[in-house]
């Protein structure tokens, strides 16, 4: 534990609202209500997880990885289980075949041996220990499911409600805002539905706060995804992922108050608003919503996989082309060369965020080593071009390399929780557009605004849980 840190993460706070109020449209007026409830509650929510509660989060980790464990059941039946035998290899030993022995690290547990293994359980088969496509996406499909056939049963709804009661009473912002910020933690876009009816005589102020909240926060639906990518080396990862989505509203109701304060009179003051929802004789039986949700989270994942192959190919591609000009003009580098200008043009997109991020992660306290501060400044830079997958695929690398410390897994693991990059900004700006067409420009205007708003809100939560990081591993489950 390292005080310093702990109050450099408090001061990061304060920061990060100055930043926010300095791009502010109207800096004479400040929502120092919605500032100080704001951060109070996730102060509170910060005691929960990390103090008080932190049983409760442990418990709330375990029962989300046994439905974790479940959501591969799909999986395992469609591409082959740890038993499968798809090629057979006379020169292997009894067991399955390479291909069946892939399939098995694939979509069975890549740490548990399979008949036929040369190497030790320490070092499984390099190289096929994970496949994004077989073990993470069917996650999202199996979720999204889920998360609908709950909504079908109501159980989600009287937890938004109760959210948005909170939000609404404490925070003294309208109640349909307050619901769309409550449901975000459960959904995305989707969330702004719910408030349709109300939509079309929003204030500026309101629909920026709307967006932020999409931008600010993960749809439950591909929590699991993120889940899986730092189990190995963060148990209860699931449980911190949703503590850092309920963490996070606040914060885009404070980022978003400040850069675009409320001039105008909301018609939900006061109140929250009656749910809007068609009768249940409209609405789908429970296996329409499980296989209907399941669809809707097949659409996501294609788009999820769509994204990562067009960005990190033009991630990829951007880079060739400074490499190139570097070579043209510099001439080529010499084998062995760690001069600063090598390494920049080996990487210069991601290099280049990190750069730009770097006061922003200095603020969360994440380290005060260079070394570790500019690794974790990467990863929250890259996320904003590549999406959250690949920068949490490295932290769970550097987490099991001993690159970066469990303080600085645990806040950048929190930063990352949000949808704060250009490949949503389609999604949040274009679904809310649909909804009020006749305010296109005017959401179209609030889009980068709101992405702003989103990015500064996480790297509040970032500090919230280096503010009660007090140094205790048991914190990660492990």
């Amino acid at each position: 534990m390292n005080p310093i840190l702990n109050l450099l993460s408090l001061l990061g706070i304060v920061g990060l609202c100055f930043i926010a109020w300095l791009g502010s449209e109207d800096r004479r007026i400040i929502p120092w209500k919605v500032i100080f409830w704001g951060i109070g509650l996730q102060m509170v929510v910060g005691l929960i997880v990390f103090g008080l509660g932190s049983n409760l989060v442990e418990g709330l980790s375990n029962l989300l990885n046994v439905v974790l464990d479940a959501s591969e059941a799909g999986a395992q039946f469609l591409f082959g289980g740890p038993a499968s035998m798809l090629v057979s290899d006379p020169n292997f030993a009894a067991g399955p075949g390479p291909a069946g022995r892939w399939i098995a690290r694939t979509v069975g547990n890549p740490y548990v041996a399979v008949a036929g293994d040369r190497l030790g359980t320490d070092n499984l088969n390099p190289g096929f220990a994970y496949v994004l496509a077989f073990r993470a996406l069917p996650q999202v499909i199996f979720f999204s499911g889920l998360v609908s056939l709950l909504y079908r049963l109501n159980i989600i709804q009287p937890v938004v409600k109760w959210f948005a009661v909170i939000f609404q009473k404490t925070m003294r912002i309208s109640g349909a805002e307050a619901v769309a910020g409550a449901a975000n933690i459960f959904v995305g876009i989707e969330s702004a539905i719910a408030i349709k009816p109300f939509l079309l005589d929003m204030t500026r102020s309101e629909l920026c706060a709307i967006l932020t909240s999409c931008f600010g926060s993960i749809a439950s639906s591909v929590l699991a995804l993120y889940a899986g990518l730092l189990r190995p080396t963060f148990p209860s990862i699931a449980g911190h992922l949703v503590s850092a989505s309920i963490m996070t509203i606040p914060a885009c109701f404070v980022i978003s108050k400040l850069l675009i304060p409320e001039t105008g009179e909301p018609k939900t003051l006061g109140h929250i608003p009656d749910d809007k929802e068609s009768d249940s004789s409209k609405r789908p039986n429970p296996m329409d919503s499980l296989i209907g949700g399941a669809l809707d989270g097949v659409k996501m994942a294609v788009g999820i996989a769509a994204a990562i192959i067009a960005i990190l190919g033009m991630v990829a591609l951007i880079n060739a082309v400074f490499s190139g000009i570097s070579t043209l003009v510099l001439g080529a580098s010499p084998a062995g060369d760690t001069s600063l200008v090598t390494q920049f043009f080996a990487n210069p997109l991601a290099n280049l965020l990190g750069m730009l991020f770097l006061p922003l992660t200095f603020l969360t306290g994440v380290s005060l080593d260079w070394q570790e501060l500019w690794s974790c400044s990467l990863l929250i830079g890259r996320r904003l071009f590549e999406t959250n997958i690949p920068p949490y695929q490295a932290l769970g690398v550097f987490a099991q390399t001993g690159e970066i410390s469990t303080r600085a897994l645990l806040i950048v693991s929190y930063v990352l929780c949000g949808f704060t990059h250009f490949a949503s900004y389609g999604i949040f700006v274009g679904g809310l557009s649909g909804l009020i067409p006749e305010r296109r420009n005017e959401v179209a205007s609030l889009g980068f605004k709101a992405l702003w708003a989103g990015t500064l809100a996480t790297l509040m939560t970032g500090c919230m849980a280096g503010l009660f990081d007090i140094g205790n591993a048991a914190v990660l489950g492990r």
